[in-house]
C-alpha cells in the first residue's frame, strides 16, 4: 500500500497505491473537490491535465447534496465525477469546528442543523462511515472533533479521548461496511486523526494511542485553524516521532507553498488545501517569484504570461492582460483559468520537491523556495 522509497532528514519520497489509479508519488498534494466539484469550472478530466492525483471530496456536503444514497446508486463517486484516479473524503469532522454556532456534540455523535435549509442531521462515527461507504471513496477519514484554538487544556483533553473512542467505533463500522456484499468499494482504507489542539503531551498521547488501532494511514488535525505557524510546525515536530513509519502521513488543510515545504522537510505525505482554489477565484495567483494579485493595474497592458517559468495550460495560451480583462469584466472563465493555473503550480510544486528528494538536493530546493515563494510580487 504506501512504501518510503528514500529520506532526507526527516522529508519521505513514497509511493502510495489504493483501489483506482496506479501508484501515487508522495509527498502529494490533493485538489479539493468538496462537492465532487472543483470551484471554478474544473473538471475530473481537466483534473488530469493539471497533474492532480488524488482528488478530495467532503463527506458532510455530499451527504447533503445530491445524498450518498444518491450517489451510491449512480455507481459511486468515482462513476459519478468521472474520475478514475485516487478519491479521499473527508469524514465531516471538519464541520463539527467550522459549522460550531449549528451543532451540538455528544458522545454518541454530532448534531448539525444544516447550512442549507436548517433540518437536524445526526452524524456520529457510524453514519460518517456509511456516507463514505456509499460513495466509495478510497480514502475514508475517521469521524474526529477538529477543536477551535485556543482551546483550554481540559476541553482539548476531553475531545481527545472522545475522539480515540469515535476512531475505535469508527474502524469495527468500517470493516464490517468493507465485508457486506455490494460495497460500492470493498478496498476502501481508513485513516485515524491525531487530535489535541497546541499541547505537545496531549498530541502525544493521542498519537500513540491511535496507532495501537492500526489505521492503513494517519493525519494530523485540528491546525491551520488560527495558531501561529510557528506552533503548527511545532505540534508536527512533536508528533511525527509517533507516527507510524510505514503508513502515510497526512496534514490535513494545509497549506501556502511554503507550508508544504515545511511540512515535508518535518516527515508529512500527504497535503491539502482550499488555498490555490480559493485565492485564485480572488485573482491571487501563486509563481515562482512569489504570489501576484493579476487585478492590479500594472497588468493591464502586460503581454507575458501569469509566470514566465510555469508551463500550465494558461501560461501556455493567455497573457497576464488577458486574464485581467476577464476579471475586470467578471468573465466565469477568469475563475476558470486562474484555478487551474493556482492547481497546476501545487502539483508542480509537490513533484519538483519528489524531484529534489530523488536526487538528494531538497535541503537545497528548501533553502531556494521557502521563503521566496511567501512573498508578494
Amino acid at each position: 500500500m504506501f512504501k518510503v522509497i528514500k529520506k532526507e532528514g526527516s522529508a519521505r519520497r513514497g509511493e502510495f497505491q489504493c483501489a483506482h489509479g496506479g501508484v501515487v508519488q508522495t509527498p502529494v498534494f490533493m485538489n479539493v473537490g468538496t462537492q465532487a466539484a472543483i470551484k471554478g469550472g474544473l473538471s475530473a478530466f481537466d483534473l488530469k491535465d493539471i497533474g492532480c492525483q488524488i482528488e478530495l471530496s467532503n463527506t458532510y456536503h455530499l451527504h447533503l447534496r445530491p445524498g450518498d444514497d444518491v450517489v451510491r446508486q449512480m455507481g459511486g463517486l468515482h462513476r459519478f465525477m468521472r474520475w478514475d484516479g485516487p478519491i479521499l473524503t473527508d469524514s465531516g469532522g471538519f464541520q463539527v469546528f467550522s459549522l460550531a454556532s449549528l451543532r451540538k456534540i455528544k458522545e454518541e455523535g454530532v448534531t448539525f442543523a444544516s447550512h442549507l435549509d436548517g433540518h437536524r442531521i445526526f452524524m456520529g462515527p457510524e453514519e460518517s462511515m456509511q456516507i463514505q461507504s456509499n460513495l466509495g471513496s478510497d480514502i475514508a477519514m475517521a469521524f474526529d472533533e477538529c477543536v477551535e484554538n485556543p482551546a483550554t487544556y481540559e476541553y482539548a483533553k476531553a475531545s481527545c479521548e472522545r475522539t480515540l473512542r469515535w476512531l475505535e467505533r469508527c474502524k469495527k463500522e468500517h470493516d464490517r461496511l468493507n465485508g457486506l456484499p455490494g460495497t460500492v468499494n470493498p478496498g476502501q482504507m481508513l485513516f485515524g486523526i491525531n487530535q489535541g489542539a497546541t499541547f505537545p503531551d496531549l498530541r502525544i498521547w493521542h498519537m500513540q494511542e491511535i496507532a495501537k488501532l492500526d489505521c492503513d494511514g494517519y493525519a494530523i488535525g485540528g491546525l491551520a485553524v488560527g495558531e501561529p505557524t510557528e506552533t503548527m510546525y511545532e505540534i508536527i515536530e512533536a508528533v511525527e516521532p509517533y507516527m507510524p513509519a510505514d503508513k502515510p502521513r497526512y496534514l490535513m488543510g494545509v497549506g501556502t507553498p511554503s507550508n508544504i515545504i515545511e511540512g515535508v522537510a518535518r516527515g508529512v505525505d500527504f497535503f491539502d488545501c482550499v488555498m490555490p482554489a480559493r485565492n485564485a477565484r480572488h485573482g491571487k495567483l501563486f509563481t515562482w517569484q512569489g504570489t501576484l494579485n493579476i487585478k492590479n493595474a500594472k497588468y493591464k497592458l502586460d503581454d507575458g504570461p501569469i509566470d514566465p517559468q510555469c508551463d500550465c495550460p494558461v501560461c501556455r495560451q493567455f497573457s497576464r492582460a488577458y486574464v485581467r480583462h476577464l476579471f475586470a469584466a467578471e468573465e466565469i472563465l477568469a475563475m476558470r483559468l486562474a484555478v487551474m493555473h493556482n492547481l497546476y503550480f501545487y502539483n508542480k510544486l509537490t513533484q519538483k520537491i519528489r524531484d529534489a528528494l530523488d536526487e538528494g538536493r531538497f535541503a537545497a530546493f528548501r533553502a531556494e523556495y521557502s521563503e521566496k515563494l511567501s512573498q508578494k510580487i
